[in-house]
């Protein structure tokens, strides 16, 4: 495979674990009763549905084509925070538990393909500002989990 094929392929594997994000962080806020994390967990979606537009862009940038939907692994995710948050005495530390596993993996997606030094400075810059916003959310997750 062509460096820049890889390069579409591996931001269509963030887009689609963004995707995943945005829709996981809508079921989140559907799930707990707390406003404070409906609120948390609404901005989050948001914020990583703007997060899949951008990759979007950078992706058509490349004259690659952006994927448009999540993955089936993020809705058996979804599914399982679902049933997990019935089962469980506090549904709100279940859901922190599974954001905080799935913006970890996220980290580490982004920090993968942020390795490839052929990837344009100009995405790579675009990365690097997304991981970060993901770090500091990751960190935001693990203080209100703290706080249950």
């Amino acid at each position: 495979m062509d460096t820049q094929k890889h390069q579409i392929s591996a931001l269509n594997e963030l887009l689609e674990k963004n995707y995943d994000a945005a829709k996981g962080y809508k079921t989140a806020s559907e799930n707990v009763k707390n406003p404070q994390l409906k609120s948390f967990f609404n901005s989050r979606s948001t914020q990583r549905a703007q997060f899949a537009h951008e990759l979007s862009s950078e992706i058509e940038n490349m004259n690659g084509e952006p994927t448009e939907s999540g993955s089936v692994a993020g809705s058996l995710h979804r599914a399982w925070m679902d049933m997990k948050s019935s089962f469980s005495g506090d549904e709100s530390e279940a859901i922190l538990e599974e954001c905080i596993r799935g913006e970890k993996a996220s980290v580490e997606n982004y920090r993968e393909v942020m390795k490839d030094n052929d990837i344009p400075a100009s995405t790579k810059n675009r990365l690097s500002e997304q991981v970060q916003k993901v770090e500091t959310m990751l960190d935001e997750v693990k203080t209100l989990e703290d706080l249950q």
